[in-house]
């Protein structure tokens, strides 16, 4: 045997021992000619920080979609209404049998209003900010006619101590002040668009005047029905548009505290709103039950838990709770949906009110910038207010919660304020391309003219933009 094959097999043995006597398997044999395959590489593993940055890369990416607000507004909207729908149905039954009426009666004139204002939604949705502007001004002067209608004695008529119904015959009744919050949206956002465009905003004259005149005299129309809960609203979207519109501290700070005063006056010289204030936080019905209300409302929430009791199964809705299908519907859905039921009404607000910002806040339109906003501030304004009064943390001001608790006349201008925003959103560039590219195509022929129409875009674009 030759000198090195000798020595090569001396060295293979002697590696064989040594591996065998650590315990470690032997490797093999090293073949000439051949590579020994590479180590695969195993695949990093995603920890939970990875996966939690991941889902909010997403997140991210589908909010900032083009579509997002235009979805948000329609959903969210809908989802309102019809929740809303099954709960003035369990709420109202006890007080139809106690008036002896059908267990359906609201439920009923409810539905008959949601789809009128279905109606209103989807025509406001198509009509473009042109007409919208245009039809500010007869908005705003046939309110105020049936607002001072209101206080005319035989045509105006009262409801809990605030006279501000008129009856339009049989079932059916109006209360103007709700469609003075539209009114007042619609006309403030076409006299600050107009104003924008003649850079006049920078005077602190021409951002008051007119605007908060004619604000202070639909409140003052409100204040003599004694509805000052409308009043609150009203005054919140008159400085959501100051607001937008750029008004100075020193002048935002100036309208607010004279708001406050005049406000604070108002509840001083009423005894029955000094009780409401009184009410805050309260856990007893006190002196004359004067915190009745307040306190079943808290009952209500309190008893429902993490599920609630069930559809219809709620027991403060038997008499104990007042306005149970109304101001104090959110109460009865706390009882019977539990508290996974009140966050999803708060989760659905939250994102209507989210997608409205995001509508006035992306538009290069002012017109549509104050619109939007104003209309954003007055749905979420309302609903804290309603949702603060029956968790005690605010005092009971009597509006209902947008969308969802019982009444026509608050349910109608709404439901069009809903349609202005999903108009916005479809008008912007990103939103409008991206529907126009969802949009059926019928027949072959059809197919190539708009392929040869984006053919010739294409063409005409500079080199560097392709």
């Amino acid at each position: 045997m030759p000198a090195d094959e000798t020595a090569h097999s001396l060295g293979f043995a002697l590696r064989q021992r040594t591996t065998a006597g650590s315990g470690r398997p032997s490797a093999p044999p090293r073949v000439q000619g051949r590579r020994r395959p590479a180590p695969q590489s195993r695949p990093p593993r995603r920890g939970p920080l990875a996966s939690a940055l991941r889902l909010y890369q997403q997140a991210q990416r589908a909010w900032d979609r083009p579509l997002t607000a235009y979805y948000l507004i329609l959903g969210s909207a809908m989802l309102i209404t019809v929740l809303g729908l099954v709960m003035v149905y369990s709420a109202s039954m006890i007080k139809a049998l106690q008036l002896s009426l059908p267990a359906s009666y609201f439920f009923g004139k409810q539905f008959v209003a949601a789809l009128l204002g279905s109606g209103l939604l989807l025509i406001a949705s198509r009509m473009p900010s042109k007409l919208h502007r245009a039809l500010s001004y007869p908005l705003l002067a046939g309110t105020v006619f049936l607002m001072i209608l209101v206080q005319v004695p035989g045509i105006g008529h009262a409801v809990n101590g605030n006279q501000n119904w008129i009856y339009l015959g049989g079932p059916f009744q109006l209360q103007p002040s709700e469609f003075g919050k539209l009114a007042l949206i619609l006309w403030g956002a076409d006299l600050l668009a107009r104003k924008h465009d003649r850079r006049l905003l920078a005077q602190w004259k021409h951002m008051l005047v007119p605007l908060v005149p004619v604000a202070f005299l639909l409140l003052g129309l409100i204040m003599l029905g004694g509805d000052m809960g409308t009043a609150i609203i009203l005054t919140a979207i008159l400085f959501g548009l100051l607001w937008m519109a750029g008004a100075p501290t020193r002048l935002f700070a100036g309208v607010l505290g004279v708001s406050a005063v005049i406000g604070l006056l108002l509840i001083k010289t009423s005894p029955h709103r000094m009780d409401r204030l009184a009410c805050i936080g309260a856990t007893e019905p006190g002196k004359g039950d004067v915190c009745w209300q307040a306190v079943h409302g808290i009952y209500a929430l309190a008893s429902g838990g993490w599920f609630g009791s069930g559809l219809g199964a709620s027991v403060e809705k038997w008499g104990q709770l007042p306005e149970a299908h109304t101001d104090f519907i959110f109460a009865i859905t706390g009882e019977e949906l539990g508290l996974a039921g009140t966050l999803s009404v708060l989760a659905l607000f939250a994102a209507l009110g989210y997608a409205g910002i995001r509508v006035a806040g992306r538009t290069e339109d002012p017109f549509v910038r104050y619109a939007a906003g104003g209309v954003t501030t007055w749905i979420t304004a309302q609903a804290v207010v309603n949702m603060g009064a029956v968790l005690g943390l605010l005092p009971i001001a009597g509006v209902p919660l947008p969308l969802f608790s019982y009444g026509g006349s608050a349910l109608l201008p709404t439901m069009f304020a809903i349609g202005l925003l999903i108009a916005f959103a479809r008008e912007e560039p990103a939103a409008r391309a991206a529907l126009a590219m969802r949009q059926p195509v019928f027949g072959k022929k059809r197919a190539g003219v708009r392929w040869k129409s984006m053919r010739r875009r294409v063409k005409k674009r500079p080199s560097g933009e392709r």
